[in-house]
Parts: C-alpha cells; sequence; structure tokens
C-alpha cells in the first residue's frame, strides 16, 4: 500500500452515494404530491445525462464559474419543459433541485468511511459545491474532515486544479492525496497530476445494463471491491 498517503479525496456521485435511485425515489415523491404523471427513472436519467454537458459550458468559457446547484437547475428547467410538467411553483421547483442533496449513501460508504477515518483525513473531491455535500453529508452521515473539491478550486473535474488545489488546501503534496472514485477517466486525470489512485467499482450506478467501469483500466495503486474492503487493504 502507498505508505505516504495522508488524506482520501472521494468522487461522490455515483461512488459514494447511489445518485440513479435516489433521484428516481425523489421524483416519484414529488409526483404523488404534486399529482404528476412522469417517468421518474427516465428523468431522473435524463438529469444526470445533463450533468456533463451543463458543466462543459463553464470548462469552454460560455458562462463563467457557475455552483453545480445552479447547472442542475438549469438542466432541470429544461427538462420540465421537455417532460410538459406545468403548474409548479419556484419553492416547488427548488425543492426538486435540492433532490441531489438528499442522495443515499451506497451501504458499505459509512462503514467504510468511518473505518478509514481512524487513519487518513477524508474529503470530498466533488464537483459538487460546499452546500449540496455538507446537506448530503449531514443527512447520510458522512464523516467528512473537510468539504473541498471543484467549488473551492473553482474548476470542475477533470480540470488539474481541481485535484491540484484540493492537495492544496490541505497542505500536502499531489502524492499524499489518494483519489477514491467509481470512474477511470477520474482516476486517469488524477494520476496525471500525481495523486495515488483507488477504484472502486458501483457496477449498479446506470442500473442494471450498465457496460462501463465494471473494471479497473489502468494499475491503479488499490483496487477494492467496495469500501469496507478499502478501508481493509488500507490497513485500517
Amino acid at each position: 500500500m502507498p505508505s505516504d498517503v495522508k488524506a482520501l479525496g472521494f468522487d461522490v456521485f455515483g461512488t459514494v452515494v447511489d445518485w440513479r435511485t435516489s433521484i428516481t425515489r425523489e421524483g416519484e415523491a414529488f409526483g404523488r404530491e404534486h399529482k404528476l404523471t412522469v417517468d421518474w427513472l427516465k428523468f431522473a436519467v435524463a438529469w444526470r445525462g445533463l450533468y456533463q454537458p451543463m458543466m462543459n459550458k463553464v470548462r469552454n468559457g460560455e458562462i463563467g464559474w457557475t455552483k453545480l446547484d445552479d447547472l442542475h437547475r438549469m438542466a432541470l428547467d429544461q427538462l420540465i419543459e421537455e417532460f410538459k410538467i406545468t403548474g409548479l411553483a419556484e419553492k416547488d421547483i427548488d425543492h426538486l433541485n435540492r433532490a441531489w442533496h438528499r442522495l443515499d449513501p451506497w451501504p458499505d460508504s459509512v462503514p467504510g468511511l468511518t473505518r478509514l477515518k481512524t487513519k487518513y483525513v477524508l474529503t470530498p473531491l466533488s464537483n459538487g459545491n460546499v452546500a449540496l455535500m455538507v446537506n448530503m453529508a449531514k443527512r447520510a452521515g458522512l464523516p467528512w474532515d473537510a468539504i473541498l473539491g471543484a467549488e473551492p478550486a473553482q474548476h470542475y473535474k477533470p480540470h488539474p486544479e481541481a485535484y491540484l488545489r484540493t492537495a492544496g488546501f490541505l497542505g500536502i503534496r499531489p502524492d499524499e492525496l489518494m483519489l477514491v472514485a467509481a470512474h477511470n477517466g477520474d482516476l486517469k486525470a488524477a494520476r496525471s497530476c500525481g495523486l495515488r489512485t483507488a477504484f472502486v467499482p458501483r457496477p449498479t450506478e446506470h442500473g442494471p445494463g450498465q457496460t462501463k467501469d465494471l473494471k479497473p483500466e489502468a494499475d491503479w495503486d488499490v483496487v477494492a471491491s467496495d469500501f469496507v474492503d478499502l478501508a481493509k487493504k488500507m490497513e485500517c
């Protein structure tokens, strides 16, 4: 195991929490309350499908720095129109937009993080904004030591500054920070910045027909089956 690692930074959406099931659940409850007939699983997948395109608007300079809550809202406004949803008040739309604050962790996430925390500094290294990460952690019991990532760095992954500034905020070298992620592309970008890497597959993140990120696509420093297994392999 890498002996010089002092902190673990976690990708969150898909790696720590199950966005697909959670957004579907939130949508179904919202639909019952507002008497809406919507395929909420399809809605959840479509919403997540706009995640990268919305961030690309920031990455390519089309718009200035915009936090993820606001990008989610831009995408939601588009989907409300596409799914022909009408009759919602602003407070209702805002509540639905904050569904991303109420995502459920995978069953192993909290037990694994709790064990990892005994030895390492833990932080999200996510594209989620600070308020989103704080509210999610408070609800789900995620035991972070700090809330870092895209908003403090003012860059969305995979921009190098998202990774490098996270290490800088913690006062450590890039090789003393390990990214834990279920996405090979994220790990590749982190490694190119000098971070250590841990792959934890989430084979149902995208549902039963998932075809990507089922296995490691490089010789990542650590490969674990879940967070509890990661804690064991990191000697926690």
